[in-house]
């Protein structure tokens, strides 16, 4: 089979990937791109519900983590949430805006994967899917300026990619393969791999955005309230100030999930403990001393107005049924302490099959804040989910990929 030659491969058809493709193919590069999964962008399909949270209307870089954080500025400020909008407006996407500045589709998330489809034909995008990448060579520099196979641009091809459909030759690498949350659709630590390859450093990746476990037995009692829901403000880390999140918390048969949950697992550290606020807003105890005087209501009644009931039941036990004017002020007190600053200490996460992402990745010291371009080898770029910076729940994550993207893009 003949080798094809390209001035990009682009190697994973998600969002960055795709992103990345359409918008250097319209600059006037002649780009490949490259996945192994026979269904396209599955993680777009499924994500926000199957409505896609694309975007969030207030990006900050203090809405990602990463050992580096400064390094996500530059590409965050190139290409803003308006700027992906104006792109979705364009192709006349139905949207609307929900909870904190999040973006969701009107119908599917399937119209997102059409205008990266389309843009990537206003490219001429040439696409190898399901297409597996057996190895990445590169060609050294003596033997890429004596070569007369040269890209479109002129340029003296870089890397070989060996492929189950042929040999390509390219100036410049993109690797857009997404990190290790959901292996079920695909995901593997092969963009890690490649940026070991060539000598990149990674951050060590672990699942985040993800529910926490506890302790079989620890956990058997509140297993019980699997389904209910509440607002609670979360709290992990001793470092001033804490890291705290106030959303929905839910019980589930191994521990808590929920949105509170999945942004605090981002920062929670094993063997750390979190704390929970499960009347955020509110001063119980004094409430309930209030309400003392003369209340012969029991005093699970009492809390159960204030509270979900079947987590009040499962919180005081035998004592629901004490009657309120019975119950003294030190105790009621104490027991409002325990509901305001409840503290547990997981055991694990629910792992990457329940992970919405993966946190660390490419050592982001390792590369070019404006490109995306790994410092020591020039023509190889990372972006998206495999490069060390993790947004929150809610969009962040999207942006990150349509920024690092278009950096990448412009770069190429």
């Amino acid at each position: 089979m003949s080798t094809q030659r390209f001035d990009v491969a682009v190697i994973g058809a998600g969002a960055a990937g795709m992103m990345c493709a359409a918008q250097a193919g319209q600059r006037g590069l002649k780009v490949v791109l490259i996945d192994h999964a026979s269904k396209l962008a599955e993680k777009i399909r499924i994500s926000g519900g199957g409505r896609c949270n694309f975007t969030n209307r207030d990006v900050l870089p203090a809405n990602f983590i990463s050992a580096n954080p400064h390094f996500c500025k530059s590409a965050l400020a190139a290409y803003t949430p308006q700027d992906f909008l104006e792109l979705v407006n364009q192709h006349g996407i139905p949207w609307h805006e929900k909870h904190k500045g999040q973006l969701f589709c009107d119908d599917s998330s399937e119209d997102i994967i059409s205008m990266l489809r389309t843009e990537c034909e206003h490219g001429q995008v040439q696409w190898r899917m399901p297409c597996k990448v057996d190895a990445i060579q590169a060609i050294e520099l003596a033997a890429a300026d004596s070569s007369v196979e040269r890209a479109t641009t002129g340029k003296p091809a870089r890397f070989r990619v060996l492929t189950d459909q042929g040999l390509i030759e390219v100036t410049s690498l993109v690797i857009a393969t997404g990190g290790l949350a959901i292996p079920q659709l695909g995901a593997t630590d092969w963009g890690l791999k490649v940026a070991r390859q060539f000598g990149l450093k990674v951050i060590d990746p672990r699942p985040a955005l993800v529910p926490l476990v506890f302790n079989g037995d620890d956990w058997a009692p509140f297993g019980e309230l699997s389904g209910l829901a509440l607002e609670a403000e979360v709290t992990t880390g001793t470092d001033r100030p804490v890291t705290s999140f106030l959303e929905d918390v839910l019980f589930t048969h191994r521990g808590l999930s929920g949105p509170g949950i999945l942004q605090i697992s981002s920062y929670w550290q094993p063997g750390q403990a979190i704390r929970l606020n499960l009347a955020p807003g509110r001063h119980l105890g004094d409430e309930l001393i209030a309400s003392k005087a003369g209340n012969k209501q029991q005093l699970g009644t009492v809390l159960a107005n204030l509270w979900p009931r079947r987590l009040t039941e499962q919180w005081l036990g035998e004592s629901s049924a004490s009657k309120l004017a019975d119950a003294g002020d030190k105790w009621i007190r104490e027991l409002a302490t325990r509901i305001h600053g409840w503290t547990l200490t997981p055991s694990g996460t629910a792992g990457y099959k329940k992970a919405e992402v993966m946190r660390g990745g490419v050592d982001t010291r390792d590369l070019d804040q404006r490109t995306m371009q790994a410092k020591a080898r020039p023509g190889l770029h990372f972006i998206g989910e495999v490069v060390d910076v993790t947004g929150w729940l809610g969009g962040y994550n999207f942006q990150w990929a349509w920024a690092s993207a278009v950096a990448c893009a412009k770069g190429l």
